[in-house]
């Protein structure tokens, strides 16, 4: 949890935080199976109203990286087998497609922020 930082750049905070969580699990900090911080927790640490973790935490089961389990606690899903043929071609296309968008919201160059995803794949292709 001490990773977690919200900064004051117009993002809402529970974006800050859902995307904060995703880069965890996608470089291996919390891994399958790990129990999440507490929502009260992650409120209390960086003292901002329980709904707005709520609502992180609602986008992420949304988007199937973590499982509630009431009574026990939040935990980081198992990732979902690797799609084949055109569901594949579908999900890249549609995330290129909302990468590209983010992009241009954030006034990034698509073409460097293309050759940076690849060398960070590139990165942790080595280290597997």
């Amino acid at each position: 949890m001490a990773v977690l930082r919200l900064e004051d750049t117009g993002v809402p905070i529970y974006v800050q935080l859902r995307e904060q969580f995703l880069r965890a699990m996608g470089a291996g900090l919390l891994s399958p199976g790990d129990q999440m911080p507490t929502m009260r927790q992650v409120a209390v640490a960086l003292k901002v109203d329980l709904n707005t973790v709520r609502h992180a935490y609602d986008e992420l089961e949304r988007l199937g990286a973590v499982v509630l389990v009431r009574g026990r606690g939040s935990f980081v899903a198992e990732p979902p087998p690797a799609m084949e043929g055109a569901a594949h071609e579908t999900q890249t296309d549609n995330l290129a497609r909302q990468t590209l968008a983010a992009a241009a919201a954030l006034g990034v160059d698509p073409l460097a922020l293309a050759q940076r995803i690849a060398a960070l794949a590139a990165d942790k292709e080595k280290i597997r």
